[in-house]
Parts: C-alpha cells; structure tokens; sequence
C-alpha cells in the first residue's frame, strides 16, 4: 500500500508542475480550442493537457516497477501487457496531441486506435470469456480479437466525447481509476493497482488547472490516453477472473457508466435522426444538462455523483455475493432509468422526429392560425378593456383552457372555458412577464391539457410574441398592467419579456 500511495504523490505533485508547461507550450504553438458552435467556453482555452496527465502518470508507474523490489517482483509475469499499456498509452497520447495541434483525419485516428487494441490483444489483453448472472460462463473463441478491439476503440472514444465540460473527463475517469484500484488491491492485482494509483493522482493535480473555468483543457491527447489505460488495465493482470462474482465484464463497464452511456445514446439519436453515428452534434448528456438550466459546474457536479453511484455498484457487484449484486444492479438500473427521465432523452427523440418530418401537434397548429388574428386584433386596441378582449378570445379559438392576468390590481383578470376546472394539476402552465421582467408589473399565465407533455418551442414562441404584442398595446393605451418605467421603445417591446418557464400546474 506504501508504494501506492507513493505513486499518487508522486504523481500529483509532477501533474502540478506540468500541465502549466503544458499551457505554455500549447499556447506557443496555438493549440487552443476557440468558443462557438458545441463548445460551451466563452473563451480561448489551449489544449494538450494530456500530455502533463501521460507523463505524470507514466513517470511513477515506470519508476517503482523498475526501482521498488515489491511491484517489480509482483508484476515480473506481466512484463509484456505492461509494457503494452504504458507505450500504447504514450503512442495514443501522441496521437491526439497531433490531432489537437494540427488536426488530423478521423480515419487516421481511428485506424491508430484499432492498430493499438490490435497489438494489446497480441500482449495478451484479451477479452477471452464473459460471465454473466443466469447465463453462465461464455467464450468468445474467433470473436475474442474484435470483441477486444471494440472494448478498447470503444471506452476510448467514449471518454473522448464526455470531454465537453471543464473537469468532466477528468472527473469521471478519476471515479473509473478508483473503482478499478479498489478492486485491483483487494483481489491482488499489483499492476493494476499501481497503474490506477498513479492515474488518480495524475488527475488530481489536473483539475486544479482544469476544474470550472478551465486554465487548460486536456484535448483528444488526455481524452484518448485516459480512454486506452482504462479499457486496457481492466483486462490486465486477470483482473476479471479474479472478481469474486460472475459479473467480470460488468464491473468496468458500471465503473465507465457516465461515458458508455452517453457514447449509446448518441449513436442511437443519430441512428434515429439518420445522421452518421460518427456526426458531431449539441446533444450530449452535459449539453443536455444545460439545457434544462443547469450551470456549468452543477452539471459537472452532478455527474460527478452519477459516476460515484455507479463505481459503489461496480465495487459492491465485484465484492459482494449474489444476492448483493442482484441488488446492486437493480441500484444501477434504476440510476440509468432516472437519468433518461431526468434527461428526457425520449422525449428529445420524439420532437426531433416530428421536428424532421415537420410535424406538430394540435395545440401549436391551433396557434398558429389564431395568434396573427390575435395580434391585428390587439394592434387595433384603443383601451384596455379592446385589449384584453384579444386574450380573452385565446381559449374559443385554441385549446388553451385559462388565462389569468396576475398583478397587484385588486381585480383578478381570469378567463376560463366553460366546465373547466383550472385548478387541476394535471394542466400544462406557462407564464410569461408582459415586458421585461426587472421593470413588469404583471404576468400572464396559460393553462391548458397536453397529455402530460411539455409545451413545444414552437408554442413557446407563439405565445410569447403574442404576450410581446399586448405590452406594446398596454403602453401605447397607458394601461396600469404596462411595463413599469423607464418606459419601453418600440424595439424594446418588441423583444421584452423573457423566455417562458414551463411546469405542471
């Protein structure tokens, strides 16, 4: 354990004191990654932050297999993977960091991935059986070499498209590396162990620099190496056959749940979509995260908490008996069934669908024919009361059910369809500031039934430039429900209030 710990320190303590050379060479060179189109950073970023993360790691990983008399006589009859994983990992960090400086083709990169798994396999990591529960003991016999191959190519990819917040990578494969030394020490695999020690501490020192806002990001070199020792250190050294339960396989696929998972769904969206699988896109687990309004780093948070719910399953399904790893991947079931509902994941398929066939439903097409009515209606207006009829007339010509004006006028301005009960929580409400919102003074707010589902951008859209329109009639009739001063300009108004919050009313 002595020698374990010595390699974390020692490789935090090295990724400290490079990856700020790593910055300054990257930005010497201009390897850096610009903002705009999938990024989410605001700023210039440099990369080949993996170059730190590969020489810290490998530096105390070679040292004590060459110099502590312990590791070298543990690992004496696993000189060949060894060597295997430490140039592989070298080679593929070179790899990207040629990708990050220069660009290179993504033909070229894949082919050097699989060259790599090729010559792993030929090392002697191999995914040669799987034990599965109610299942058995199944052997891969010919299909051992591309099952292998798709493991490695695989988990290297997917680590390389989790990469997409600052610290995400870095912080989910630090949950990875734990999982992995946990198990390695308990079931004596010295290797692995050193190799994960190692890692964990590499990463680290790297989020100091790479944790939100980013100094420095690690780029496909420290995507790819991550990716590459991880899948290849969870078939060294029999680590799968030295797990207690009959779940091999399983334990490093759970202790990479975050990236596997994100790497499926991708390619199912774009399956569905009929895109290549390959086809970049805004679509990610993170992306999704940010979309439903979380900032940066609770994004990043959460999945951090995701990825250590996972590496306790992964470990509590190695360790544990049967009954426990019955439990334990029930556990883990349900985590992945949370976050496809958290995420909406199916739904965002469905509207992507419709979207592509430019289908929508009832309620957006029944406003879109009445909105233009509604807002020559409303252009019209010479009071308030003129004003407040084109609203009114929102619930005979569409579905919506209410519509309810709030504000601190003693009067409650509230139109209902008739044998309509508002107060149901199975409504769909939107409300929307009429004007902008640090100077509004009232609020409209629309219910209506929808199946359950969330309203669609679209009617979004529709009823915020219809409720854009009713403030610039309220101003123009000098109506107490108007913006508050400084009073708007036409082009104020025209984009006043902000986008609409959704909930279950």
């Amino acid at each position: 354990m002595k020698s374990y710990v010595v390699a974390c320190l020692v490789a935090l303590v090295l990724s400290v004191l490079a990856t700020p050379l790593a910055r300054l060479f990257a930005l010497r060179i201009g390897a850096v990654s610009v903002p705009g189109g999938r990024h989410v950073h605001g700023r210039t970023v440099p990369r080949l932050g993996g170059i730190a993360l590969a020489l810290a790691w490998a530096v105390p990983v070679i040292g004590l297999a060459l110099r502590d008399p312990m590791i070298s006589g543990a690992i004496r009859g696993q000189v060949v993977p060894a060597v295997a994983v430490v140039l592989g990992a070298v080679v593929i960090c070179a790899v990207g960091a040629l990708d990050d400086a220069r660009g290179i083709r993504p033909l070229f990169k894949l082919g050097a991935q699989v060259l790599l798994a090729c010559v792993a396999f030929a090392c002697g990591i191999q995914i040669q059986a799987i034990e599965l529960p109610l299942i058995g003991y199944c052997s891969m016999g010919v299909f051992a070499l591309p099952v292998t191959i798709v493991w490695i190519v695989g988990v290297t990819n997917a680590v390389n498209l989790i990469d997409g917040l600052d610290g995400l990578a870095a912080g989910v494969s630090f949950f990875a590396a734990l999982t992995s030394f946990v198990i390695a020490s308990i079931s004596g695999s010295v290797l692995v162990a050193l190799m994960m020690a190692a890692l964990m501490g590499a990463l680290v020192g790297f989020l100091f620099f790479n944790f939100n806002p980013a100094r420095i990001f690690m780029g496909d070199s420290g995507s790819y190496f991550l990716g590459f020792v991880l899948a290849t250190t969870a078939l060294v050294g029999g680590l799968q056959q030295k797990a207690s339960t009959a779940v091999s396989l399983l334990v490093p696929v759970l202790a990479l749940g975050v990236p596997i998972f994100d790497t499926l769904f991708s390619m199912f969206r774009r399956l569905i979509e009929r895109r290549s699988i390959f086809s970049a896109d805004r679509g990610h687990v993170h992306h999704r995260l940010l979309d439903l309004g979380l900032t940066h780093k609770r994004a990043v948070m959460f999945l951090y908490g995701v990825s250590l719910l996972l590496a306790s399953g992964a470990i509590a399904i190695s360790l544990g008996r049967s009954w426990h790893v019955g439990l334990a991947l029930l556990s883990v079931t349900l985590v992945f069934v949370g976050l496809v509902r958290f995420l909406g994941y199916f739904q965002y398929l469905h509207f992507r669908k419709r979207q592509k066939s430019r289908l929508r439903d009832s309620f957006t097409e029944d406003l879109r024919a009445a909105v233009p009515r509604l807002i020559v209606s409303l252009s019209q207006a010479r009071d308030e009361a003129s004003a407040l009829v084109g609203l009114r007339q929102l619930i005979t010509g569409t579905n919506v059910s209410c519509v309810e004006i709030v504000s601190s006028r003693p009067d409650v301005l509230c139109w209902t369809k008739p044998d309509c009960d508002c107060s149901k929580r199975d409504l769909v409400e939107v409300a929307f500031p009429i004007g902008r919102d640090d100077i509004s003074v009232a609020t409209v707010k629309f219910k209506w039934s929808n199946d359950g589902e969330e309203p669609t951008p679209q009617a979004d859209v529709l009823l915020q430039i219809l409720v854009d329109e009713l403030a610039r009639t309220l101003l123009s009739v000098e109506s107490s429900l108007a913006p508050a001063s400084p009073l708007l300009d036409e082009h104020d108004v025209s984009s006043a209030g902000l986008p609409a919050t959704a909930t279950t009313a």
